[in-house]
């Protein structure tokens, strides 16, 4: 049965902030904005002043505490105090791309702002949710996999990662066989929605086909309160940070193989000693694909 209510977002604060955004009301959008340019600043803030530089009102400001599961405003103001802290000892690679960065600046900045997603999908991913997928994905007679556009490719590597196990699991990235797939499906197997947005129509439509007919339907999104979210039985997110060269193609998509590694380990646990006997058999069947000397 599908989820009535969205997973709270966690890990740290300003995660949070970023998770639950797109379903903020414009008010309490601008108070997000306002946190996400200057913490620091704001945890030196009344709460009157917050009100006032975010155009809206203190009521709309404890509105925004409760919706990223802060109490109230003085505990906001020591949480970010606290992040602030903790932001200033690691060294920080500039921010945005820009057009006249140089190559080494732009190696930094991606190879940072990569680092980051990593760091901050793994403080902030739900172990219980994951280890009831790993749970279900092992003993799922089959696995449906749906992503689109930069998501495919995640969808695609998880299939062959589990492929190698004895797992058998097929990614779609084409509407039109995804559903007939998701239809298909049953008690017992498993289908994995990937979406970076969460609002991909056709992820969505494919997952709820697949609960249509009793499968287990798992999301992997950057947003908890995200329609492809509240259409899965158990969500897992990732923490990437869009800015304006890395889209959704690049960062989102460390992030999400980050949980999709994530997701195969625990499986191959769950299944050894299958799992090494299965990679071990077919390590040996491209072997002879190598070059000689290079293993």
């Amino acid at each position: 049965m599908n989820s009535t209510t969205s997973p709270e977002p966690t890990g740290p604060l300003l995660v949070r902030v970023r998770a639950v955004m797109p379903a903020l009301a414009p008010a309490e959008q601008r108070v997000a904005n306002a946190v996400l340019a200057d913490p620091g600043g704001v945890a030196a803030m009344t709460i009157s002043e917050l009100a006032e530089v975010a155009s809206t009102s203190e009521t709309t400001v404890i509105r925004f505490c409760k919706q990223i599961g802060v109490p109230g405003y003085p505990q906001l103001r020591l949480q970010l105090a606290a992040q602030s802290a903790q932001e200033s000892m690691r060294p920080e690679v500039g921010g945005d791309i820009e057009p006249g960065d140089s190559l080494a600046d732009v190696v930094s900045k991606v190879s940072f702002a990569d680092e980051r997603a990593v760091r901050e999908t793994a403080q902030q991913i739900d172990v219980d949710a994951l280890a009831k997928v790993v749970d279900a994905v092992a003993k799922a007679p089959r696995v449906d996999l749906y992503g689109f556009g930069a998501s495919a490719f995640v969808a695609m590597d998880l299939q062959q990662k589990l492929h190698r196990i004895r797992r058998v699991a097929f990614a779609w990235n084409d509407v039109h066989v995804a559903l007939p797939s998701a239809a298909l499906l049953g008690d017992g197997d498993v289908a994995i929605g990937i979406s970076h947005t969460g609002t991909t129509v056709e992820v969505v439509e494919a997952l709820e086909e697949a609960a249509k007919h009793g499968a287990t339907t798992v999301a992997v999104t950057n947003f908890p309160r995200s329609p492809l979210a509240k259409t899965a039985d158990l969500v897992l997110t990732t923490a990437a940070r869009e800015t304006t060269y890395r889209s959704g193609a690049m960062s989102s998509r460390i992030a999400q193989l980050t949980v999709i590694d994530c997701l195969f380990i625990g499986v191959a646990q769950q299944v050894l000693p299958d799992a090494r006997k299965a990679l071990e058999e077919t390590a040996t069947s491209v072997r002879g694909h190598r070059l000689k000397g290079s293993e």
